[in-house]
């Protein structure tokens, strides 16, 4: 069964909107969580744009009892500020999973995977350390990489496909061809002795034919999608709470 990572980036990026504490970052983790996911994903930044040491902290403590807890981050990036850096971070927080990402401060979001012929030989060290502290290493890549090999020469126990191009592809209706990169990408990466997971712009729509080629994808994690679609599905039913709870206030 693929294991669902709820990414929780963007109710930090709500918090952090308005300051103060709410919408609670772990209080969201946990109805995710009684829902039935199977892991929390969080990617802090320098920047702090989004999810904070401290959000990372609580979400290990409240992960440890009951999912996998996956830390997304740049290995590059430097320390600065409370942010002490990813591998630091880790090494205090101990996740299942480190999933190795090299985004920077211009981007919006994550946009694309390594290039293992440049980066490999920093990241070998890395990743080793990383193992030291006991989770498992997975190295976002883009579909039809010529590097997926290259991750595995490298330690890295698994890679994560970058399923964007096949959404934005999906949207358009013509994403057979994606489809098949992918599916060919994650292939390689299991011939190769790496699981396989995914993420980026999966949602409701497209991850069924997804999963149903990809037979071999360990885990997918989702976040601004399912957060997005949350808003609509639960909406009806916080909207009806609020006038119950003034009807009782007027009785």
């Amino acid at each position: 069964m693929t294991v669902l990572s709820v990414n929780v980036n963007k109710i930090a990026v709500l918090r952090n909107s308005r300051g103060g504490v709410l919408p609670d970052v772990v209080e969201a983790a946990r109805c995710c969580i009684a829902a039935g996911c199977g892991g929390i994903t969080v990617h802090p930044r320098p920047d702090q744009r989004h999810i904070r040491p401290d959000d990372v902290r609580a979400l290990a403590a409240l992960t440890a009892a009951t999912v996998e807890f996956n830390i997304e981050g740049n290995p590059f990036a430097p320390p600065r500020g409370s942010y002490p850096g990813l591998s630091a971070l880790i090494a205090e927080t101990r996740p299942a999973q480190a999933t190795l990402v090299p985004d920077g401060d211009g981007q919006i979001t994550s946009d694309h995977g390594f290039d293992l012929r440049r980066d490999g030989e920093r990241l070998k060290p890395l990743i080793r350390e990383l193992k030291f502290h006991g989770c498992r290493v997975s190295l976002f890549m883009d579909a039809g990489s010529p590097d997926i090999e290259l991750a595995a020469d490298i330690g890295a126990d698994r890679i994560e496909i970058y399923t964007g191009p096949y959404a934005e592809a999906f949207s358009r209706g013509d994403y057979a061809a994606e489809l098949a990169r992918c599916a060919d990408t994650a292939r390689r990466a299991r011939a190769a002795g790496l699981a396989v997971n995914a993420g980026h712009d999966l949602d409701q729509r497209n991850l069924g034919p997804f999963l149903r080629a990809l037979p071999e994808v360990e885990e997918v994690s989702i976040g601004h999608a399912l957060i997005g679609e949350a808003l609509y599905d639960g909406l009806a039913a916080t909207v009806a709470n609020y006038l119950k709870v003034i009807a009782a206030a007027r009785s």
